[in-house]
């Protein structure tokens, strides 16, 4: 596994070595120690989440309130997306801005999303399967989100605004600027 450092450097692309022959190929997804060893801390994960999207689908701009805040580590099984990464640390030199990659089943790259960020991803291909860990439990009265199409984060989904699907909790989030001051730059809630 290759940890590369993204602009944002607490955000974290793993490219796994994929080993294939004709029957097929062999990956290694997760490995605890070498992922502690890339970002410098221990992150224990407790819930796998998995969904199926349609070409368009746009999930996101979510994360959770602390004591609750989650650190995410997400790839896709099928297909191919856009995702996104967006600093939400208040006092942040790169508060607002993003770290946007193409995660695929071809590449089999994955993302490391740490807490203070909020995270979604846009379908490009017909169909997507996006597998995440996180480190925390869902918890609903916690989870908020950043509007996607914020001016401020000058994201570039790739695809035209009539072609996106949303939610409508995902149609209705606020702004960067109206973002309660739930992370502080500096300040570590993991150990």
């Amino acid at each position: 596994m290759e940890f590369i450092r993204q602009a944002i450097p607490e955000v974290v692309l793993i490219k796994p070595q994929v080993l294939g022959d004709a029957r097929g190929y062999f990956v290694e997804t997760f490995r605890q120690d070498r992922l502690a060893e890339a970002i410098g801390y221990q992150v224990n994960f407790c819930q796998d989440n998995e969904s199926k999207s349609s070409y368009g689908v746009l999930r996101g701009l979510h994360y959770q309130l602390p004591p609750y805040a989650q650190n995410k580590l997400v790839r896709v099984v099928a297909g191919k997306v856009l995702d996104i990464a967006v600093d939400i640390r208040h006092g942040s030199p790169t508060f607002g801005q993003h770290v946007s990659t193409e995660l695929s089943g071809e590449n089999k790259q994955q993302l490391f999303v740490p807490e203070g960020f909020a995270h979604g991803f846009v379908v490009l291909s017909e169909t997507a399967i996006v597998a995440y860990k996180v480190d925390h439990y869902y918890a609903p009265e916690h989870e908020r989100g950043l509007a996607y199409d914020d001016p401020a984060l000058q994201i570039d989904w790739r695809l035209p605004a009539n072609a996106l699907i949303l939610s409508a909790k995902d149609r209705h989030q606020p702004g960067l600027l109206s973002l309660p001051k739930a992370f502080e730059y500096g300040a570590k809630s993991h150990a």
